[in-house]
Formats: structure tokens, sequence, C-alpha cells
């Protein structure tokens, strides 16, 4: 007789087909939930509006927004951009990567700039994908900071030779500081005939003029391709040739290809009551005085005739440079501006512009009839600017961008701007663009493209990781590839904050905020709009340093287009933009201006477009009253600001 289990072995029985049961629950809803092969669906029939995040964008200007509104935002977070040009995947940085598909590029509508921006593209994948391997902690940049001192000499010294194979220029890796001195011996070449119209104008038929001049230039670091490198100081002694038919000297200064105020030293010492160098005169004398421009003046002259007084002539010393004589020039930075010393006597001095400091000079050249013995350079800084300790304290949260707002906003401001103007930035970030950052219907970012040297990008992942300002472009900058972030920007403005207007500008151009706000609200809303300074007929130049091939522009007219520096467009026109250019069929033109130009006026031919024209914003300099200043400089800026936060909307042309 089979006797009956105990309870003990009952409960065991009990607890394991219990224990057995929960591990199978466990392993289905595990291969529910992590299998790739189940699909969980990401909204309910009936359950409402869809999310953010799956909201559908309506390039055409129909759909949820209505007609002229704000789009509906698609993404409540700045997106991520995948870099490989080739449809490969890499490692993304988060929030800071424009989402402009390069490979949209490969279309025959993109023209000669199809291979250029290939190549870049290209080219800027693999330079960013080595960006990111950078942890870009503190210690790593300190370390990137101590390879560059030991890179940044106390002196340089260079033979006639070595000059010469090194282009005529010398690199001063970490500029000049207070006390740098450049001593130069050279020997001016004798006068040549020429009949280059800069000089002088030459009628048919006569003589050309004789020619004898040199430049030698503080020049800053080139750092976009097509950008002439910024003249921080330019002396320009001219033996013969010059208009005035005297020997002189010019010195003057270029920023971003726009030439200042010169100064002229023509043998006059500068007059008693004019400001002073350092306590030192910009002009010293060097002509007679019994020559034709004397001191004396005429009716004192005439006078000491009359009653047979007679003058005592006295020369102070000749023009410093004579023809196959050499010289001994040394260019020394004091405290209020540079000065200049020829042969142990002093020159001229001319006065720090606003715009640069001494960092900036970070090579010399030497051009024109002139021939090199050596170049000495001394008391130079041996640690680079872009870690010093300024900077560093320009890192403050203060000047850090808000979150992006979770509502479409009325403004989004794209500033272009290059991967080493940190100063510029921050100029910006401390004026105009604080205002933006206050309001919860403006938002603005800088574009920036990738720059050939590493530690220019490393520095830069940090300042974006750091302010959360800037997107950056994945490509190597190119001038003839700045149409590329103004695509970028529409694209940001569309997709990311869904912005009613979308406004470009440059890092150098201050923006007087409200202004442009009462300039938008005269337009009645829902109208497509393009506001700025308008050109209208123009035409491409076909010969120069900016000529135009009949292959880039075969037209003989440019569309009616609105001066770079600053200008408005509404969201449709961007969205048409950002949708032709995804479906290949966006025009591209190295003129990024002219583009803008020319895709408004093909939005043109289906919707209504108004053109608003005013010369408040401003294409050279400033005005009063003025909309956008442009080619203002990192100083001007923070003088424009503290004029506007005192109720005046002047210029401050200092440069």
């Amino acid at each position: 007789m089979r006797r009956p289990p105990a309870a003990g072995a009952t409960c065991r029985r009990f607890a394991i087909r219990g224990f057995v049961a929960v591990f199978l629950v466990y392993v289905l809803a595990v291969l529910a939930l992590e299998s790739p092969l189940l699909v969980v669906p990401t909204s309910v029939p009936g359950a409402g509006a869809a999310t953010a995040a799956s909201r559908p964008l309506h390039l055409d200007g129909s759909g949820e927004r209505g007609r002229g509104g704000a789009p509906a935002r698609p993404l409540k977070r700045p997106h991520r951009e995948t870099l490989s040009a080739t449809g490969g995947t890499s490692r993304r940085l988060p929030g800071i990567v424009s989402g402009l598909d390069l490979r949209r590029l490969n279309a025959t509508r993109s023209g000669s700039l199809r291979k250029v921006a290939a190549e870049a593209a290209a080219a800027g994948a693999r330079v960013f994908s080595e960006l990111q391997t950078l942890a870009g902690t503190v210690t790593e940049l300190d370390a990137t900071g101590e390879e560059e001192r030991s890179r940044c000499p106390h002196s340089i010294v260079l033979t006639g030779d070595e000059f010469r194979v090194k282009g005529r220029t010398v690199e001063l890796p970490c500029g000049l500081t207070l006390g740098s001195y450049i001593t130069v011996a050279a020997t001016p070449r004798a006068a040549h005939a020429d009949r280059d119209p800069k000089i002088t104008l030459v009628r048919e038929g006569d003589e050309p003029i004789m020619v004898s001049q040199f430049m030698m230039e503080l020049q800053g670091l080139k750092t976009v391709d097509g950008e002439d490198p910024p003249r921080i100081l330019h002396l320009n002694p001219r033996l013969r040739g010059d208009w005035s038919g005297k020997p002189v000297i010019e010195q003057n200064t270029c920023y971003r290809m726009q030439w200042g105020t010169s100064l002229r030293c023509e043998g006059w010492r500068s007059r008693a009551d004019e400001e002073t160098v350092d306590g030192m005169v910009k002009c010293e004398k060097w002509i007679r005085d019994d020559e034709e421009r004397s001191e004396q003046s005429k009716t004192s002259w005439w006078l000491n005739r009359l009653i047979g007084r007679t003058k005592k002539v006295s020369v102070d010393w000749p023009y410093p440079f004579v023809e196959d004589r050499m010289f001994v020039l040394t260019l020394t930075a004091g405290l209020e501006g540079y000065h200049v010393n020829v042969d142990g006597r002093h020159v001229t001095s001319f006065p720090y512009r606003t715009g640069f400091v001494l960092e900036d000079a970070t090579g010399l050249s030497l051009n024109g009839d002139l021939d090199v013995q050596s170049v000495f350079a001394g008391t130079l800084p041996t640690a680079h600017p872009s870690f010093s300790p300024q900077k560093h304290l320009e890192m403050l949260p203060i000047w850090q961008a808000p979150p992006l707002p979770d509502e479409p906003v009325e403004i989004f401001i794209g500033i272009l701007s290059a991967g080493n103007h940190f100063a510029e930035r921050m100029a910006v970030r401390k004026t105009w663009m604080s205002a933006a950052q206050k309001s919860s219907n403006v938002v603005a970012r800088f574009f920036v493209a990738l720059n050939g040297r590493k530690e220019v990008n490393a520095e830069l992942k940090k300042e974006a990781e750091f302010f959360g300002d800037i997107v950056i472009v994945p490509f190597m900058d190119s001038y003839d590839l700045v149409v590329l972030k103004t695509v970028a920007i529409c694209e940001y403005g569309v997709r990311v904050v869904s912005a009613r207007y979308i406004m470009k500008c440059d890092d150098d151009n201050f923006v007087r905020l409200e202004s442009v706000k009462v300039e938008l609200k005269k337009i009645p809303r829902g109208k497509s709009l393009y506001v700025g300074n308008m050109n209208y007929h123009h035409k491409p130049l076909r010969t120069g340093k900016w000529a135009v091939t009949y292959e880039e522009w075969p037209e003989e007219d440019y569309p009616t287009y609105a001066n770079g520096p600053g200008y408005v467009i509404s969201s449709d026109i961007a969205a048409s933009i950002v949708s032709e250019f995804t479906t290949h069929k966006l025009r591209l033109f190295k003129m990024e201006d002219v583009s803008m130009g020319m895709w408004v006026e093909r939005f043109n031919n289906t919707r209504h477009v108004q053109y608003v024209h005013s010369i408040k914003f401003c294409q050279f300099g400033c005005i009063d009253d003025y909309y956008t200043a442009h080619y203002q400089s990192p100083r001007q800026m923070l003088c424009l600001w503290d004029k506007l936060q005192s109720g005046k909307a002047q210029c401050c042309n200092m440069r």
C-alpha cells in the first residue's frame, strides 16, 4: 500500500513549480522588451496628439502651423549629426553638431562647388572623428598647451637665404608681447619703371614712373581659405613712386579685408598738439627748412627777406631709406603702439588700432623692392594666446546659453564664425547676444566649420560644450563654402527651433535686436519676406581677385539680393531651401548672399515674397540709428553696447 507524501515534500514541490513559473515569466518579459524582432507601438490609437519627437515637419508651408505661422517644433533637444561622408556612421557629439547632411551635395546642382564641398566634407569627417577621441578635460587641454609652449621660442634668427626659403615670411607662433622687437637688415633696390595704376595714373604716351617701395607687415593667422589675413600693422616706405611725388612712409591696418584710415609721414614732424605714442611723435621730420613746404609761413618769409634778414638753412636728417644702401630697422611693441627706429633714430610711431591685440601678430611679411640680409625677433612670448589666462577668465557661467525653449520661437539668429574667432564670439556674447538669450522668443547660435589646426578644434570643442551656443558644421572651413553654413542655419532654424523668422549675420556684425524686431512687425503676419540691404541689378566681376567665371555664373546679372553681413527671411523660405537641398534641387553658388537672393527669387515664382530694403543693415561699417553694424571689432562691439545701454544708437569709429 502506497503511503501518502509527507507535508514537507508537498510544500517543496509547490515551491519548485512556483519558481519555474516565475522564471518563465521573467524570460518572456526580457525577450519582449529587448528583442529587435518585436515592434512596440509608439502610440495607441485614439490617444491624442503626437509627441514632439514624432511630429511631422511640413516643409511646404502647410500643416498644423498654418499659413505663414511658426512651424510645429519637431525636436525638443538639439539634434546630432552623423559625420561620415560615405554613408557610414561614427560617434556623435551631443547637441552641438549641425544636422546638415553633406551627402546631399552629390548632385549636379552643386556645380563647381561639388568637388570642393565633397573634399571638405571628407576631410572634416576625419578631423571631427579625431576630435571626438579627445576627452576635452582641462588636464588634456593643459597638456596641449604645454606642447604649444614648447613650440613658441623666445627669439627667432633667420639669414636672408632662410627668409627667402620661407616665402619672405616669418612665423611668430605666439605673436608679440609688450617689449617684443623685430630687427631687419635689408637694402632697398634701385627704382624701376612701373605703370601700376594703384601707384599713379599714367596717361597713354607718357613715360612710366620710377618706383622703389617695400611693405613690412605684421599679420594674423589665415583662418579661412579665400580670406586675406588681417594686417595688424602695414608699414609701407615709398622711396619713389608715391602719388605725392615725394618719399613718404604710410602705415595702416586691415581688418576683415577692410582698410582703416592711413597714417602718412611726409617729412614734417607731427604737430605739437597731436597725441603722442608712449611720449613719441607719430612722425619725425626729415625735409629741409628751405624746401617748398616750409614750416615758416609765407608772410614771415617775405618779411624777413624784405628787411634783409637771412635764415640759416638747417637739415635735420634725410629720408631714412636710400636706394642700394643697407639700413637696420627695429620695430618695437610699446605700451600704446608700435615704434620704428632706423639706423638708431626714431622715425615713426603707430598707435594700436581697436580690434587687434599684440598676440594677434603671428606672422611677419616683407615684400617689394627689398633685399633682406637678416631678420631677428626677440623678447617673444613663450605661451600661446589660445591658452592665455585671460581666455580662461572669460569661461564664466554667466555667458552660457540657456536651454532651448520648448515652444517655437519668433526669431532664430545664425551667426557665421571661424574656429579661432574666440574674441569675436566672446564680444557678441557679452553684448547684443545677451539680450537675445534673455528673451524666450529669440535664439542665437554660432555656426563654425572645422579648422586645419588640431589645437584650434580642441579649443572649439571645449568652448562649444561649455557655452552651449555653437553649432559645428562638419566640414573644413573654406571661403567658397560659406554658403553651406547658411543652409545649415536654415536647417537649424526650421527643424530645431521652429522659428518664424530666420536671421543670418557674421560674428563681426553688431545687431540692434529690438530695432530688427520692430522692422519685422511692420510686415503683416503670414507674408513671406526678405529683409536687408538690397542690391539691385548687380553684375558679376569677370576679372580680378573676385572674378566669377561663366561656368560658375553664366547669367549677366545677379538676382536682387541682400548684403551678406545681416538679413532676415521668413521660415517658409528657409523650409523651401532645406527641402530643395534634401532633394538635390538646390543650386549652390560660392557667394552666399547671392545664393540667398537666387533661392528667394525661385521661391517668389510660386509664392509672393515681400522684399524690404533698408540701408540701416549696414554693409560697410556703421551709421547712426543702425539696425546692424558690420566690420565691428570686439572692442567696438563693447563700445556700441555701452552706448546702446544708455539709449544711444551711435557708432564707435575707433579703428
